[in-house]
């Protein structure tokens, strides 16, 4: 273990240097209290959870203090955005504060979220609210804990300062922590604004720090997309399964990691519905549940495009060809082991459709009913209006089970129990806002452990009450 004063910085982003980002120094937080912190995000630095309850933790994170090994900096990025193209974004309200090399050697960047204005802010304050960042944080550790890849978040700290949105609100600041930062937008500026020696230079840099054994390869930027491309699919195929909505699908909130990256209206379903929108912007439904795999491949057709000037076209084309097909697996094979079904077989898509289309028609709830089944509870059936067609599907589900058992016991691993549902990290919220951060802490620590029952905690794993059904979340943070 190592103190935040041992930490060691090896910036290698800023030194790609100012057509790549700005410096930009953090703007404090007044009067910063801690608000939730993470043990495991912490141990990626090696740090001793005991800095958390130290005075310069907090100041660290508040922007009131930086170590003199940083170098803070904006970075500059375009995207599509709802499928229109913006021009220049940019981190309008974070900072890349630095890289730490852990003892492992692995890099992480840490990235502040909230840290004031930057020469991207587009006219914002740069601010991030208490509720934004108690949901970013709170995501970004339980997505983990069931498997999908994720960005990390080490802490949320708060200030007395006001921030404006629909309502007055207060300043906060969340620690972001990634393996790199770089999304599918960065290559799009570069592409677009036809600095072509600086978009092989960024090419170069993500090869070496994200992608460094596709140098090898006679194509290396190509090997890079393949890998981009399919870790992307990978993830979406781990949203789906696990009924996560993000909500805000724009390239630039795309990581060039393939996991999941910018949280902002996101939710996870209640009852089952494949249409579910989770952003009250997204009129059109672009980012509806059911579309996420469609938009994740033409995110990544737009990644593909700013790459045209180093790899033929065909061979890009041939590569996108493949994604819908390996997403479409990897989700099969997830329900499967969700489900108890041991080895493919060739009805296993339609099975799985009819329980789907019947939990559709019932507003079954998700979760539960999958925890049921996984569970053999007889309760499963209370989740179906039409209980004779749920009696005969279960027929064919336990059918399918015998045909090879070694896939049941592995059920209750891979079903969890408790899930971020927004009514949860809306009721933390609003003690939060009170001054009273004992429920973030408990919810963190609660989602730490989705799969395994807690006793004395039956409530979170209980269907949303009917104000905290289907709640529409806001882009604006």
């Amino acid at each position: 273990m190592t103190s935040l004063a041992d930490l060691q910085f090896d910036n290698r982003f800023a030194r790609l240097g100012d057509t790549f980002s700005t410096r930009v120094v953090p703007e404090p937080l007044s009067n910063p209290r801690l608000v939730v912190s993470s043990e495991d995000a912490m141990a990626l630095l090696d740090l001793d959870p005991a800095e958390a309850q130290t005075e310069i933790f907090t100041e660290l994170f508040s922007g009131r203090q930086i170590w003199s090994a940083a170098e803070p900096r904006a970075m500059v990025y375009s995207g599509h955005q709802f499928g229109v193209y913006n021009p220049q974004l940019g981190d309008g309200r974070g900072l890349l504060l630095g890289e730490v090399v852990n003892s492992r050697g692995e890099y992480w960047d840490l990235h502040l979220k909230g840290a004031g204005s930057t020469p991207y802010s587009r006219m914002g304050d740069g601010r991030a609210v208490l509720r934004s960042s108690i949901r970013e944080f709170l995501a970004s550790e339980a997505l983990p804990a069931l498997g999908i890849p994720s960005s990390r978040a080490l802490c949320v700290t708060v200030g007395d300062d006001p921030v404006y949105r629909e309502r007055q609100e207060r300043g906060a600041m969340l620690l972001r922590l990634a393996r790199s930062h770089i999304r599918f937008g960065h290559f799009e500026y570069f592409y677009y604004t036809r600095q072509h020696d600086a978009l092989r230079q960024l090419i170069d840099f993500t090869l070496q720090t994200c992608y460094p054994h596709c140098q090898q390869d006679a194509e290396p930027v190509l090997a890079m997309f393949r890998e981009v491309a399919r870790r992307t699919m990978h993830m979406i195929a781990r949203w789906q399964a696990y009924g996560f909505c993000h909500g805000v699908m724009n390239t630039d909130n795309m990581s060039i990691l393939g996991i999941t990256f910018d949280f902002g209206p996101y939710a996870f379903l209640d009852d089952y519905d494949a249409g579910h929108i989770c952003n009250h912007s997204d009129h059109a439904g672009r980012y509806a549940f059911h579309r996420q795999p469609a938009i994740a491949h033409w995110n990544l057709a737009c990644l593909a495009q700013a790459l045209t000037p180093f790899v033929e076209v065909d061979q890009l084309k041939a590569e996108l060809a493949t994604l819908i097909p390996l997403y479409q697996a990897q989700y099969l094979h997830l329900m499967r082991t969700r489900l108890g079904w041991a080895s493919a077989q060739p009805e296993d898509e339609q099975l799985l459709q009819q329980l789907l289309q019947q939990m559709q028609d019932s507003a079954s709830d998700y979760h539960i009913t999958l925890r049921l089944l996984a569970e053999d509870d007889p309760a499963a059936r209370d989740q179906f209006i039409d209980r004779a067609a749920f009696d005969g599907w279960l027929r064919q589900h336990q059918a399918r089970q015998a045909l090879d058992t070694s896939a049941l016991a592995g059920r209750l691993a891979c079903n969890p129990v408790y899930v971020l549902r927004n009514y949860l990290a809306q009721q933390a919220i609003e003690a939060a806002e009170q001054n009273d951060f004992a429920e973030v802490r408990h919810l963190h620590q609660l989602l730490r452990q989705p799969f395994t029952r807690q006793p004395g905690r039956e409530a979170y794993a209980a269907p949303p009450p009917d104000w905290g059904r289907r709640l529409e979340i806001s882009c604006s943070s």
